[in-house]
């Protein structure tokens, strides 16, 4: 393929010295994003906290659980709590917490920093951790009881991050996000914003003739390819059986993103 018969618009080409130019001019203003996002840091960890009741149950492959025991013994705690759609089918289940999930493989440097990541997913235990393993997430998994929802999700809704810190035996939350906050789970992002062509999303300021494939006036779009979240896909290709043991009815709704 030439450059006059490129599948979508390109970039001006220039030689390599007025190329570095401006990728140093750019490197200026990422710097300055590092640094504010340092401070942002900073002042998150300044957040007080409230208290959080250590003994809300919680639904694990072993049974009932008290959320102090998701600490695993740890001080922290990283919660991802998942939406789950009782009954209907994994193309149907929610395709922003599949994005984020997906993402998380190696938590061994978050123990070595005394944080336990753990999914807290409403709906019932069996359904949801049935998607765990097509999705071959080795991740701890548990389900919030209806019970527990109000103690811990507190009037928010599922789809957030949550950091928690304990102390001996009480349980304190920290700091929570939402939304495009929750963007730090997802690592394609940040490696697809260096690429030319970017997330290739509708809402992105990029140049006239740039694809931009994912529609995100369509709840979920942005996470979704051919009918299902954009994750499974690998994991049919595989030759995973994507059976919850539910009967199916299709969703329509748009999920969290």
């Amino acid at each position: 393929m030439t450059i006059e018969n490129a599948r979508y618009a390109v970039p001006p080409i220039v030689d390599r010295g007025a190329w570095q130019e401006q990728v140093a001019e750019l490197r200026k203003r990422e710097k300055a994003h590092t640094r504010a996002g340092d401070a942002i840091a900073a002042a998150r960890r300044r957040l007080p906290m409230v208290a959080v009741d250590p003994t809300t149950p919680l639904i694990g492959a072993s049974g009932e659980i008290t959320f102090l025991d998701a600490f695993e013994g740890r001080t922290q705690l990283f919660a991802s709590y998942t939406m789950w759609h009782t009954s209907k089918p994994a193309a149907d289940q929610c395709e922003g917490c599949t994005f984020n999930n997906a993402h998380v493989g190696e938590l061994g440097y978050l123990h070595s920093r005394d944080v336990t990541f753990a999914v807290l997913c409403e709906g019932p235990f069996e359904e949801s951790n049935r998607y765990r393993e097509f999705m071959g997430w080795d991740v701890p998994w548990y389900s919030v009881p209806e019970e527990s929802v109000d103690r811990i999700v507190a009037g928010r809704h599922f789809g957030m991050k949550c950091c928690y810190l304990r102390v001996g035996e009480q349980v304190f939350e920290t700091y929570w996000t939402t939304g495009r906050g929750c963007e730090a789970m997802g690592n394609s992002y940040g490696m697809l914003d260096m690429t030319i062509y970017g997330r290739q999303e509708t809402w992105e300021d990029s140049p006239e003739g740039w694809p931009q494939r994912f529609d995100t006036n369509r709840p979920g779009d942005a996470f979704r390819l051919d009918g299902r979240p954009i994750a499974q896909w690998s994991r049919i290709a595989a030759g995973r059986s994507d059976d919850l043991g539910a009967s199916a009815a299709v969703r329509t709704d748009g999920c969290c993103h």
